[in-house]
């Protein structure tokens, strides 16, 4: 069973770190390694890293505000 990576920064030094955990503690505090507890989850866009498409050369979707679906 995969374990996903959350990323935090501390804010009382700045460093960032990661930690491994179930996804059900996904939300629990994590300390710095130098000691800190006050720190703040990060938000990762995962589905970015890694493409090989950009963003000039995706396809569009058209139509306004919903991509065509309702407001055309």
């Amino acid at each position: 069973m995969r374990v996903p990576t959350y990323e935090f920064r501390c804010r009382e030094c700045g460093s960032t770190f990661d930690v491994r955990r179930p996804m059900a503690e996904s939300s629990d505090p994590a300390a710095c390694p130098e000691g800190h507890a006050d720190t703040v989850k990060l938000l990762k866009m995962a589905g970015l890293a890694g493409s090989n498409t950009s963003a000039a050369t995706a396809p569009q979707a058209g139509g306004g505000c919903c991509g065509g679906g309702c407001c055309g």
